[in-house]
């Protein structure tokens, strides 16, 4: 793997039963959502629901495990969820999952299905390795507000990825940062599956299976690697 991804000890020291899996793709096709993507996205609600049986996502073990994660550095989950809360509850409603993009549409489907956070980053956008750190405050993070660029901090403590120029990702899977993100112009990317216990190794590597078949089929020419969980 070209990209370094590293996690801290104090992250470790956090949340020991953490454990992360990467899917590098290169050579991607990226577009707007199509019907296709639309119908992953819709099957992904439809297991979601059946998943669920009538409770609501946060009650979920493995969801759950990630509220009292977050409450451990200092988020309030209830309101900074994690990624896959956030999308799960979007399932549900009556508006639905977003359509992004192609890319973001396939990572978003097996993050609902599986209730699992993934993540999906620009390589080529990527300064040096990405870590996962407890943040001093001072690292910048680009993003946007009210429709212009902006830059924020982390509060001191909180767990974020980063690469060598900045946040590319607060309150561990919570808000993406617009610099790294995949946009219709992206070729070359990593998705992060981020897994908990009680969510086992084996429903973790599952569902990088599931996200590696999906970018095969978008992108038949694409090299694909499953990288071993850590």
């Amino acid at each position: 793997m070209t990209l370094t991804l590293t996690v801290s000890d104090e992250v470790r020291t956090l949340a020991p039963g953490f454990t992360h899996l990467a899917v590098e793709a290169h050579g991607l096709v990226n577009g707007p959502s199509t019907e296709g993507s639309s119908a992953l996205l819709d099957d992904a609600a439809r297991r979601l629901a059946d998943r669920l049986g009538g409770r609501a996502p946060h009650e979920d073990p493995h969801l759950a495990a990630w509220r009292e994660t977050y409450t451990a550095f200092g988020a309030k989950p209830s309101r900074t969820r994690n990624s896959a809360e956030d999308l799960a509850k979007r399932a549900l409603s009556d508006s639905g999952l977003p359509r992004i993009n192609l890319l973001v549409d396939l990572y978003n489907a097996v993050s609902v299905a599986h209730l699992i956070p993934v993540g999906g980053e620009d390589t080529d956008r990527i300064a040096g390795g990405m870590r996962l750190v407890r943040a001093t405050g001072d690292e910048p993070f680009a993003t946007a507000a009210g429709g212009e660029p902006a830059v924020e901090h982390p509060e001191p403590g909180e767990v974020v990825w980063c690469d060598d120029e900045g946040v590319t990702c607060r309150r561990w899977n919570w808000r993406q940062g617009v610099r790294t993100r995949l946009t219709e112009e992206s070729v070359n990317a990593v998705f992060l599956l981020e897994r908990l216990v009680p969510m086992t190794l084996g429903e973790l590597e599952a569902a990088g299976a599931e996200l590696a078949e999906s970018l095969e089929k978008l992108s038949p020419g694409a090299r694909v690697t499953v990288h071993p969980a850590i």
